[in-house]
């Protein structure tokens, strides 16, 4: 039972990632003019695609699970202060809070790694 919840918080910390490229890239325009009203070069916009495709299904998969974690705790937490940073705005600051909740699920995946539902699960040998 471990393993299949696990195996869900995964998921589930992973889908706001997968769904925000997911909309970035049917978004592109309107994603890039807003990064650049907070003066971000919006060639940046790409790397940020990939970034939020790619290693959330590493996490989900199982495999460099811990790399994948860190980068993307490391990536919550500068779109936090980079876009969220207007506590004026209740709605900004829930997202900077969110961002922030999500650097911890990473950080926390990143420490504890994965369960046996995973590509990278540890292997026990008996030597013979």
């Amino acid at each position: 039972m471990v393993n299949f919840f696990d195996f869900i918080g995964r998921v589930l910390i992973s889908l706001v990632f997968l769904l925000s490229g997911y909309n970035k890239i049917f978004n592109y325009g309107s994603t890039v003019s807003w990064m650049q009203g907070f003066n971000m070069p919006g060639f940046l916009l790409w790397p940020a695609i990939i970034l939020e495709i790619l290693l959330p299904l590493l996490i989900i998969v199982g495999y460099r699970t811990q790399i994948a974690a860190i980068i993307l705790s490391i990536f919550c937490i500068l779109t936090a202060v980079i876009f969220h940073l207007d506590f004026s705005n209740q709605m900004q600051t829930i997202a900077f809070l969110k961002n922030l909740g999500l650097a911890g699920g990473f950080l926390f995946i990143a420490i504890n790694g994965t369960k046996d539902w995973a590509i990278e699960k540890k292997r026990k040998y008996v030597r013979l």
